[in-house]
């Protein structure tokens, strides 16, 4: 029975630590994913403290596995632990019968799971919470009372206080398809395949063919079988990315930028009426430089039309503010706003608007970087 609750403890245990620091190391990530769940069942009125909610809840997962793992207050984390398990295993029940979000978000965007699959995992950890109620006699404490509770106070606070500056920089892991030295334009990418389904009206047998190799001329074939369903099999679906930047009259001009031979300097901003008055201040000297050397920095943003032109004033027309998805902005820098310099469609690299170098250290680290290439 010891080794039941061992192996319980370190399964369970490891998987809050590891839930808890992949969503809380990317805080904004999962602050996203609370509003999808906040909208569905329609709590909209707790939208302002999501970013709160999101800092605790994170910081509460990574302590609960953190107490299992090295045994502190067993009979309270023990309860702690039962009670989460029962209102999550319920709640992604829930979830996979009526799909109200596409995907729980239970490991972050480093393990992206369908609600079904989410539901399996949490009654997998059921066995093993039943494990840890089962051996409830040998928990035994190896430190005092007073250094457990100072433990678990200073990882939470910890924690807590490591998801916050995540908030303010950018996340430690990066698990979006943007990453720093990745080509937005694989050189490697293979050709779709298309299928498509068929039933025989009698037998009921059913076949797959690619989509130019089945029998469509022939009308006996056809009047015999009945379509079923298509499919795509896009193995470099993953490997390209979604983003349309559009111009003010609706052109794409998407490679014009994300393509530039150039550096190419890339503001995100998903949301202008929360980014901070004094972004502009603080880019300035860098979009200022940059206009000077006959460059276009481009500013990405959903913002409506109108909001468009206050924007580009406040950088005194010296950026290009053009107009992309909110989903797709939240995907390549995890700030609002965010800074990306890229160069032949690769991420050189990335930056919180409080981090973003200034000239001369990016001159100095990036060789090149401001001179026209003739």
């Amino acid at each position: 029975m010891k080794y039941i609750r061992i192996i319980s403890r370190i399964i369970i245990g490891g998987t809050f630590v590891f839930s808890g620091f992949v969503k809380g190391q990317d805080p904004l990530g999962f602050t996203f994913k609370l509003e999808d769940y906040l909208i569905a069942y329609d709590m909209t009125w707790a939208m302002p403290l999501v970013l709160s909610m999101t800092i605790i809840l994170c910081a509460f997962e990574f302590t609960l596995g953190f107490a299992l793992l090295l045994n502190l207050r067993p009979a309270l984390t023990r309860w702690l632990v039962t009670a989460m398990m029962v209102f999550f295993t319920f709640l992604t029940f829930f979830d996979a019968l009526y799909n109200p979000v596409p995907d729980c978000g239970c490991f972050g965007d480093a393990i992206i799971l369908t609600n079904w699959q989410t539901f399996y995992k949490n009654l997998i950890l059921m066995i093993f919470v039943v494990g840890l109620i089962a051996t409830r006699k040998y928990e035994k404490p190896t430190i005092n009372a007073g250094s457990q509770w100072i433990l678990l106070m200073a990882g939470f606070l910890a924690f807590a206080a490591f998801s916050v500056f995540s908030y303010r920089h950018l996340p430690l892991l990066d698990f979006m398809p943007w990453k720093v030295g990745k080509n937005m334009y694989p050189t490697t990418e293979v050709q779709a395949k298309y299928y498509v389904t068929y039933k025989n009206n009698v037998t009921g047998e059913t076949k797959e063919y690619e989509s130019h190799n089945f029998p469509y001329n022939d009308s006996v074939w056809m009047s015999q079988w009945s379509f079923v369903n298509q499919r795509i099999d896009d193995p470099s679906a993953g490997l390209r990315h979604e983003l349309q930047i559009l111009d003010s009259t609706g052109t794409d001009v998407t490679d014009a930028y994300i393509r530039n031979t150039d550096y190419q300097l890339i503001i995100t901003m998903y949301d202008p009426q929360t980014a901070p008055s004094r972004v502009a201040e603080q880019l300035a000297p860098l979009v200022d430089y940059l206009y000077k050397e006959g460059h276009t920095p481009v500013l990405l943003t959903a913002a409506l039309p109108e909001e468009m032109g206050i924007i580009a004033s406040a950088y005194k027309n010296h950026v290009e503010v053009l107009n992309a998805d909110d989903i797709v902005l939240k995907t390549m820098v995890r700030a609002n706003p965010g800074v990306m310099l890229m160069k032949n469609g690769v991420v050189i690299d990335k930056w919180n608007w409080r981090d973003t170098p200034d000239v001369e250290s990016l001159k100095a680290r990036f060789p090149g970087f401001g001179k026209q290439i003739d």
